[in-house]
C-alpha cells in the first residue's frame, strides 16, 4: 500500500538520517589539536609532577661508591610513597637530601615557585646534592666494623653485596642516635659516609632527609635489574 506524503517513511535511495540531531558545522581537526594542546600540556605537567613528588622519581649515580651494585652512569627510580607502606629497613638502598644542608639561596617566593616547578620537570637542579647509601644501623643498633667484617648488635652482618677490595679500617661500636640511620657504601673503601663526619663523610642520617627507596636500574639496558 503506498504511503501517504505524511507518513515517516524514507525513500530506499535517500541518505540515512539521524532524527534528533542538531546539526553541527564541520570544524577542521587540525584547529581542534592546537585548541587542546595547551591543555593536554598543562594536565601532563601536572601528572609528571605529582609522580616526581609523592611516587617515583629518577636518580643519576655520579660516584663509584656504591660499586658494585651501583655503577657511575646508572640512572635509578626510587620509590618515594614506599616511606608511607613501610618502614626502613637495614639493606635497603635509599636516597637522601644532604644531611648537612648550606644555608641555600635566597629566591623570594616568585624564584622558589618557579624553582621548584622546575626541579618537579627535573630541569633544576636541587638546592643541596642528594646521596646514595645502603642502610646499615637504625635507630638504637650498635655497629662496629672489625677487619673489613660488619657486626650490627653483636651479630656479623653477610654482605655478598661489597666490591672485592675489602675495607680493614676498624670503626666502633656505636649506637645509632633515635631518629637517625647508619649508612654505608658498597664500596667500601671509596666510600664517604656514616663512618666521617663532615666535610669527608656524612656522618648519621637524619630519617627525615630520606627521599625513597631505589628499587630497580633503568639503564643503561645492560644494566637492568631489580635492587
Amino acid at each position: 500500500m503506498p504511503a501517504d506524503a505524511d507518513d515517516d517513511v524514507v525513500p530506499s535511495d535517500a541518505p540515512p538520517i539521524a532524527y534528533g540531531a542538531a546539526e553541527v558545522p564541520e570544524r577542521k581537526r587540525p584547529d581542534r589539536f592546537w585548541r587542546e594542546l595547551p591543555i593536554l600540556l598543562l594536565v601532563s605537567l601536572a601528572i609528571a609532577i605529582v609522580v616526581k613528588t609523592f611516587l617515583v622519581q629518577a636518580f643519576y649515580i655520579p660516584s663509584i661508591s656504591m660499586e658494585p651494585t651501583l655503577n657511575k652512569g646508572d640512572r635509578i627510580l626510587v620509590c618515594r610513597i614506599c616511606l608511607h607502606l613501610s618502614e626502613i629497613e637495614r639493606g635497603d638502598i635509599v636516597v637522601f637530601s644532604d644531611p648537612h644542608p648550606g644555608s641555600g639561596v635566597d629566591r623570594g617566593p616568585v624564584g622558589a615557585a618557579l624553582h621548584w616547578l622546575g626541579q618537579g620537570l627535573g630541569v633544576a637542579q636541587p638546592e643541596n646534592k642528594d646521596y646514595v647509601k645502603r642502610v646499615i644501623g637504625l635507630p638504637g643498633d650498635v655497629v662496629e666494623l672489625n677487619e673489613g667484617r660488619l657486626f650490627v648488635n653483636s651479630e656479623q652482618v653477610d654482605e655478598p653485596y661489597l666490591n672485592s677490595e675489602t675495607d680493614t679500617r676498624p670503626f666502633g661500636p656505636v649506637t645509632v642516635p633515635d631518629g637517625m640511620l647508619f649508612v654505608l657504601g658498597d664500596n667500601r673503601a671509596h666510600s664517604g659516609d656514616s663512618r666521617f663526619p663532615p666535610p669527608t663523610g656524612l656522618g648519621y642520617v637524619p630519617e627525615d632527609t630520606v627521599i625513597g627507596k631505589a628499587f630497580v636500574i633503568v639503564y643503561p639496558p645492560s644494566r637492568w635489574g631489580w635492587l
